[in-house]
């Protein structure tokens, strides 16, 4: 997928007029692309499109209408955006109490390391977590991080033929599996296109 440029944003004028249908177009997308894995953590797979709503609400928040500005929410936000033999996400953790967050968090250091993409009849999926920083420390993980998952060119052939796919976590203290839906394996086959 391409990376976004200047020239793919609105101006924070234009974007106000917009942002009521570009909003309702990007949850609806997100919907088949927002993946639970068991009670707690949800990974949203993010596309060029996700990422221009992230890009726009951003620029809008913080009103950045310089060029400056603008290029560095664009270096910040484009890397979450796949390359054609990969997907991205954004894993949450997520748990309404503040305190059992808080003891979930640390027991559940490092689970960002332990989930895994697995297509039907082949290896699973290699997965980088935080490549732009380390958001684990020595006594908990935090509560988002943002996942990258390298397939092969088997697996995504395998993927385009059919083969099931599914979401692994095997962590000490948090295991679960969960099989992506037809709708959900249409939408993130896109992102190989």
């Amino acid at each position: 997928m391409n990376k976004l440029v200047p020239a793919d944003l609105w101006k924070l004028e234009d974007y106000a007029r917009e942002r009521a249908a570009f909003r309702a177009r990007v949850l609806a997308h997100k919907k088949p692309r927002t993946i639970h894995l068991g009670a707690h953590l949800t990974l949203v797979f993010e596309d060029r499109l996700t990422v221009q709503y992230q890009v726009q609400e951003m620029l809008r928040i913080e009103r950045i209408f310089e060029a400056d500005g603008i290029a560095d929410e664009l270096a910040a936000y484009n890397p979450l955006i796949p390359d054609g033999a990969n997907l991205k996400a954004t894993l949450l953790i997520e748990y309404d109490d503040v305190e059992q967050r808080r003891r979930e968090l640390e027991r559940l250091r490092g689970i960002e390391h332990d989930i895994r993409l697995v297509v039907e009849g082949t290896e699973p999926a290699t997965t980088v977590a935080d490549e732009d920083l380390e958001r684990s420390n020595e006594s908990k993980t935090a509560a988002v991080h943002f996942l990258r998952f390298e397939l092969t060119p088997a697996a995504i052939a395998a993927w385009r033929a059919g083969a099931a796919v599914r979401l692994e976590v095997d962590h000490p203290h948090y295991r679960g599996a969960t099989p992506l839906d037809a709708r959900q394996r249409e939408a993130l086959l896109a992102d190989f296109a």
